[in-house]
This record gives structure tokens, sequence and C-alpha cells, in this order.
């Protein structure tokens, strides 16, 4: 590292308190739950259990009934259970965004406490206005939302890490750096899509839900052609690029399950391929409609694609942080000088 990046106010200032990491890592640690659980409410269709906002049936949303929610109903359990927790990571986003701007000194990550501020406070009126409009398009917005607050999370907990203040620039490694980005994007992409498969209308003609269908398993195919090849090529460079060798085995792991959770979905859900019920083994978890079964494999498979979506986008940052561009603008400026001598 150079001694400039090195010896940074910013950094120097950085490096005397280690909260905003802490906070970054406790925000981290609460969304991801958030996630799953906001996942739950939408396949349970629980999401109208509690018909006002931002009351709970009257009450204030932290003085309703313990007993009343924590022992009712399982719809008003998850759904009280899911507002709860959203205030919970607003009143942490907020925290965060403090202490960045008393214990941070640079400048852009202030704002990007900012924007989660901002992102917070947004997906909970999304939420809210999904409640008192009962609109199935909000719920989509909301659906697509999540992840993307998930993702700024990711970011703030990697950019307040004592790796990335420590971090040696290396030379860029063919590519790589476009690689990570494009996954990150492509697995956001894939969560959207889904968010769109899960909240067709009711009365949504038939060829539009097997157009999103279609779109969602193709763009399944590139990912993991993508993923493929990124553990492919992160392995290879293991030598000059050691810190991307874990999330990289850890996102092929975690598209390999993945997988296997869509297929399950798929089964679950829809009952697809019919052959299956013909098996006596397997008739039982065919179109298990309603069902635990159902709702935990469906909520697996919204909350792994959000882990894969954090470990694309630790991938991305780390990488394009250890890129030495400048002397890699160098290494091609003496290649180009070297073929013009000669």
């Amino acid at each position: 590292m150079s001694p400039v990046v090195a010896h940074s106010p910013a950094l120097s200032k950085l490096s005397q308190s280690r909260w905003p990491h802490r906070l970054a890592a406790a925000l981290l640690g609460l969304t991801f739950p958030l996630i799953w659980i906001g996942s739950l409410v939408t396949t349970t269709q629980a999401g109208m259990a509690v018909p006002d906002w931002p009351n709970t049936y009257g009450y204030n949303l932290f003085l309703y009934p313990w007993q009343t929610w924590l022992w009712g109903p399982w719809d008003l359990l998850i759904e009280h259970g899911h507002r709860l927790l959203a205030s919970a990571v607003g009143l942490l986003t907020i925290a965060l965004a403090v202490a960045l701007f008393c214990l941070d000194g640079r400048r852009w990550i202030r704002w990007l406490g900012i924007v989660a501020v901002v992102g917070v406070i947004g997906q909970g009126v999304l939420g809210g206005m999904r409640v008192l409009l009962d609109d199935r398009t909000l719920a989509k917005l909301h659906g697509c939302a999540g992840p993307a607050f998930f993702a700024l999370c990711v970011a703030l907990w990697v950019c307040t890490s004592m790796w990335w203040t420590n971090a040696k620039r290396r030379p860029t490694t063919g590519g790589l750096e476009r690689l990570t980005l494009i996954t990150a994007l492509l697995s956001y992409v894939q969560l959207v899509l889904g968010a769109q498969v899960r909240h067709i209308a009711l009365g949504a003609r038939p060829d539009v839900f097997q157009m999103l269908v279609v779109m969602h398993l193709a763009l399944a195919l590139v990912l993991l052609a993508h993923v493929t090849v990124l553990v492919v090529r992160t392995v290879h460079h293991r030598r000059d690029q050691p810190a991307l060798v874990r999330p990289a085995m850890l996102l092929g792991v975690l598209m390999t399950v993945q997988v296997g959770l869509g297929l399950a979905t798929w089964v679950v859900k829809y009952g697809s391929p019919a052959w299956l019920a013909d098996w006596g083994w397997a008739a039982g978890y065919t179109v298990a409609a309603d069902s635990m079964l159902q709702a935990m494999t469906v909520t697996a498979h919204v909350a792994t694609g959000s882990l894969i979506l954090a470990v694309a986008l630790v991938l991305a940052l780390r990488c394009w942080r250890l890129a030495d561009w400048g002397r890699q603008a160098a290494v091609a400026g003496s290649a180009t000088l070297l073929g013009v001598t000669t």
C-alpha cells in the first residue's frame, strides 16, 4: 500500500474506533433474518395479518401485548415479528450512520450511511403502504428493495473492516474485477425475477407466468456459468489474490445448494415433474400446498438467493479494492512503448 493511502487522515481516524464496523456487522446480522422472515410472510400469505400500519390493531407497534402475538396465530406471529425486527434494523441503521459521521473521516462512506438510512425508511414505508393499500405491485417493489438494502449493508460491513484499510494492492487479474461485478449484478436481477414469479397477479395470463419462469430459469443457468468461471479463475489466481479464494468457494457452494433448492421448490409448489406423484415415496412431497415443507423450502430458496448476492458482492468489493489500477496502467503503457520501439 502506498504511504499516502496508509497515513491518510481518514484512515487514521478510522483506526481509532472499531464501532462503525461492529455496528455494520450487527446490522448485517439483523438484516438477513429480516429478509427470510419477510419471505416467510409472503410464502404463507401473512402480509395482511395486521390490517393497519404503523400501529398494530390500534396499539403502538412496541406496546402491542406480547402474549397476543407471541402465542397467537402463526400469521400474526410472523407479520408482527417482521415489523418489530424491521424497526430494530431501522434504529441500528441510524446508529451506524451517526457512528460513521462521528468516527469515520471518509466522506463517501458517510454518504453511504445516509443512503442506508433513506433506504431503510423507504423500505418501511413501502411495506406499510403495501398493507394499507393491499397492493401486489407494492409487494413486488418491497420484495426487490429488501435484497438491495441487504447488499448495501454488506458494502458497509466490508468497507468499514480493518481488512479494507490494510488491503495491499496487487496487479489486476485479467478481467476478474469485471467478472465479479457482473456476477453480483446478475444475482440481484435473478432475485428481482424471482420476486415477479412469487408475486404474480392471480388473474395473470398463463403465458405471462410461463415467460417469467423461463426467464428465471435461463438467468439461473447464466448465473451458474458465471459463478463456475469465477470460482475457477479465482482458484487459478489464488497466489496473487488469496483473500478472494474463500468467498469464491463459498459462492460456489451456495450456488450448488441454490440449484437443489430451486428444484425442490418447483416440486413442492408446482408438482413438476408430474411423474413424481406416481412414485409412492415421493407422492407426499409434490404440491404440498400451504404446508410447512413448502413454506420452508421456498423461504430457504429466497434466503439463499440473498446470501449469493451478499457473497458475490463481498467478492466484487474485495477484488476491486485489491486491484492496483495504477500499476496495471503502467504495465500496459510499458508494453505499448516497447511495441512502438521495436
